[in-house]
């Protein structure tokens, strides 16, 4: 089993001096899960080598031991200092695809011509697209082959405007998840702020949050090999424990 893992390559929040990229645990907790499970992981990158981590991900205060164990791991460290480019990736060569969250893609996975293709050609080869807390910005543009966007009339999530607002961040980000996705015609829902919850409807699974990346991750294993988690079934949608 092929999952590649897509990450920003944006390290500055709109024009401002301010520092952002990946939140690390939803990158951390992905990738060691599809490697406990015996996946090959391979990263890629809009600009390829080391993608920049939001630096509040990397505080003391929000450690988990899938961080922990990111920054003890000499294989994860290196394959994350060297990224692929993501105009150099094809479709055909993955399983499935996973998107981690952070604030950077707001401003370039959201409009990459290469990530839309990658997306669209996943989704055409009926294979899975995950993608968790802000990384359903990604599910904006790409569309069906009958030029429909691919979250029409699908269920879906992403991080909450509430959410949004409870960071202080309406003005600063370019566009907020929740409105983005109920505009292309996807049927939006949540949980409480910050409380697990994915939705899983065919191929596309989201997230709603950094504590949903670990269900996420799941979903999308399951969705490569069905069966293996039963409790995850098309159009489900809730915060669960697996």
């Amino acid at each position: 089993m092929k999952i590649l893992m897509v990450l920003t390559s944006r390290n500055k929040l709109g024009n401002s001096q301010k520092a952002t990229g990946i939140w690390l645990d939803e990158f951390a907790a992905p990738y060691f899960t599809f490697k406990d499970y015996g996946a090959s992981v391979f990263l890629a990158s809009p600009l390829g080598g080391r993608p920049p981590l939001d630096p509040n991900s990397d505080s003391e205060s929000v450690q988990t031991n899938f961080t922990i164990r990111f920054r003890h791991d000499a294989d994860a460290q290196n394959k994350f200092a060297n990224t692929e480019k993501l105009e150099n990736i094809c479709a055909r060569d993955y399983d499935g695809v996973f998107y981690p969250g952070g604030y950077g893609q707001l401003w370039d996975l959201s409009q990459s011509a290469a990530s839309i293709n990658l997306i669209e050609a996943m989704l055409d080869a009926d294979k899975p697209v995950a993608a968790v807390c802000h990384a359903p910005a990604v599910l904006r543009y790409p569309k069906r082959s009958n030029g429909i966007s691919v979250i029409h009339n699908k269920r879906v999530t992403g991080f909450s405007n509430s959410e949004e607002t409870a960071m202080g961040m309406t003005e600063v980000v370019p566009f907020l998840i929740e409105d983005i996705l109920k505009a292309n015609g996807g049927n939006y829902s949540k949980a409480n702020n910050w409380q697990p919850y994915i939705v899983v409807d065919g191929l596309v699974i989201t997230g709603q949050n950094p504590a949903s990346s670990l269900l996420a991750a799941k979903a999308l294993l399951a969705a490569i090999r069905p069966g293996l988690y039963s409790s995850h079934q098309q159009g489900f949608a809730a915060p669960v424990n697996i």
